[in-house]
């Protein structure tokens, strides 16, 4: 348990408010903005019982809620206490749920819970809705880095399923696939162990895939390479796949990610924890931003703590902001339990949390260059090699797809491939004088385009209602075909990056995109009821990063062709395209 001293690091003293630097530049890559602070109160004009920590260790290492504060819980917070999900995987209980057929596990709350509850924190969803009795399976994979023999791997375990099956890259660098029945899982835990993979503590209330830079290590431009910081933080997150129960009942989802450019690919601005790169005193370490969430209900950008930690101290900073967060936070309405809520309740924002490592002197270069485009072909920092990225259509990938990337990884690359959270995967280590004969390979000249259009480049979409039981709409091939329209009617000077989230839960992070389309119901001109979306303009990443607002409610799907392209028009400056006469 995390001891009080500890516990009052995350307090911030009053006699902090006259020096907090909110006054002056903060340092780090992100400009993120603080209003003039008020004073800070007093460290006790927090009551001390709101200090308590409101959970404690059991047998085995599990944490549960202490007997006083188990009223008005949400159902999750209900669901953990009737029996420690961990337990499927830790204590095998796995191997005996995948024995039960489907109709006996519903005909008990218990077991009907574990297939629909706790069986994600072995990353395992079951879309009870859409594909009764089958679950998408989410992985671990640190800085979006997998391999051919990994690749290989899940595409033989999604081609078992036939139509059934296929893969997703997610917007956390990581891997999805489909299609998965429950009597396979324990032999598909083995299979992913054999290959260094793992799907455990990937859902739920858990620490979300570490994201870093997915041209780590090959960047010429990197200031830090983000993969040994990110495998530190998924080890630590998972104990090294073989659970880590002292963080696996935390309030709610948590997001971490570590920065190694200027170009911010990992939006640090929307994670719960992002390390900065910065310098102090000449030594290398990390600002830290704190909080940064998106919610059906509220969503707000990471703030910037007034902390500097040596690159060393990154585990032992992540391990004690996720123990305050596991023993003070709410869980009560869910809508309210993200850290950012915590924060506020607790926390002055003119100083926020407080830690050993004063930031003083530290620095570290600003600028708000464009991000650079990772797509199609660019040179390495090692001489004579370069990465490819390539563009994945909404992220969705077939077995036969994956199995020619793994073969062109080995043939053309090192056998790696790299997951970036727009839903694309990039080829590095390609030798120069093998880009052509890559480039002329047909999932690239049909399927994985390494240039396409200004609009598909920047193409993001959730899952969807086609296997999401918490989506309103479809948003995958939807997304595809408005794009399309689109372009037909409209051409754009630059790319725009338009995000598309089946509900408000915004899984396809709507809020970061140039326009973004969230999932909803609306009537028609003929007053029936039809799937819509809410229209989200002016997110931006980078180091001027900024959150969208909303620009238009309930727009019905069949309608938003040319209201996108008007917008494009009117925002984007995008230009009218000749049409033929009697085009649609």
């Amino acid at each position: 348990m995390a001891s009080s001293a500890s516990l009052q690091r995350f307090l911030p003293p009053s006699a902090h408010a006259a020096s907090s630097t909110s006054s002056r530049r903060r340092p780090g890559l992100a400009r993120a903005a603080v209003s003039v602070p008020s004073p800070a109160p007093a460290a006790g004009e927090v009551p001390a019982e709101r200090l308590e920590p409101r959970v404690e260790e059991r047998a085995g290492g599990y944490w549960v809620l202490k007997e006083k504060y188990r009223t008005g819980l949400n159902p999750q917070e209900k669901v953990k206490l009737e029996k420690e999900p961990m337990g499927l995987f830790m204590e095998d209980g796995i191997k005996d749920l995948s024995k039960i057929p489907m109709e006996e596990i519903d005909a008990a709350k218990l077991t009907k819970d574990d297939v629909d509850v706790r069986l994600k924190w072995l990353g395992l969803f079951h879309r009870r809705k859409h594909q009764y009795g089958r679950f998408m399976m989410r992985l671990k994979l640190p800085n979006g880095v997998t391999t051919s023999e990994q690749t290989r791997y899940l595409a033989s375990v999604i081609e078992a399923y036939g139509a059934d099956g296929c893969a997703d890259v997610t917007t956390r660098q990581n891997w999805q696939i489909r299609g998965v029945t429950l009597p396979d899982v324990p032999a598909i835990l083995e299979g992913l162990r054999a290959v260094g993979l793992t799907s455990l503590q990937s859902g739920m209330d858990n620490v979300r895939n570490p994201v870093g830079n997915p041209l780590a290590g090959v960047d010429p431009d990197e200031i830090v390479d983000t993969r040994p910081y990110t495998n530190l933080l998924s080890s630590y997150i998972t104990s090294n796949s073989q659970g880590n129960p002292t963080i696996t009942n935390l309030p709610r989802k948590w997001n971490v990610c570590v920065v190694g450019t200027h170009d911010l690919y990992e939006h640090p601005h929307i994670n719960d924890l992002a390390y900065m790169p910065a310098l102090k005193d000449g030594k290398f370490g990390f600002n830290l931003l704190v909080g940064g969430f998106i919610s059906p209900k509220r969503w707000g950008e990471a703030l910037p703590l007034d902390a500097w930690v040596p690159g060393d101290d990154v585990i032992p900073v992540c391990q004690a902001i996720l123990e305050a967060y596991r023993d003070l936070g709410n869980r009560g309405n869910r809508q309210k339990t993200r850290m950012m809520w915590l924060i506020d309740e607790l926390v002055s924002k003119a100083s926020l949390l407080q830690f050993e490592y004063p930031i003083h002197d530290a620095s570290a270069a600003d600028r708000s260059d464009a991000v650079r485009d990772y797509l199609g072909v660019h040179p390495q920092k090692q001489e004579g090699l370069s990465y490819v990225g390539l563009h994945v259509p909404v992220g969705r990938l077939q077995a036969a797809d994956m199995f020619e990337l793994a073969r062109l990884a080995d043939e053309y690359g090192s056998g790696e491939l790299r997951l970036t959270v727009e839903q694309n995967i990039v080829l590095p280590n390609v030798r120069n004088e093998r880009i052509d004969a890559l480039l002329a390979e047909p999932l690239l000249r049909e399927r994985l385009s390494p240039r396409p259009s200004l609009l598909l480049k920047g193409l993001v979409a959730c899952t969807g209602n086609q296997f999401c039981g918490q989506a309103i709409i479809e948003t995958k091939a939807r997304a595809l075909q408005v794009t399309r329209e689109v372009e037909k009617r409209v051409a754009v000077p630059r790319p725009v990056r338009m995000h598309w989230t089946g509900c408000p839960n915004s899984c396809g992070q709507v809020q970061v995109a140039d326009i973004g389309f969230m999932g909803c119901l609306t009537k028609d001109s003929d007053g029936n009821i039809c799937e819509a979306a809410d229209i989200f303009v002016g997110g931006r990443v980078g180091s001027d990063s900024h959150l969208a607002d909303v620009y238009r409610k309930a727009v019905p799907c069949k309608d938003l062709v040319p209201v996108v392209a008007d917008l494009l028009v009117e925002r984007f400056g995008a230009v009218p395209r000749e049409r033929e006469e009697g085009e649609e």
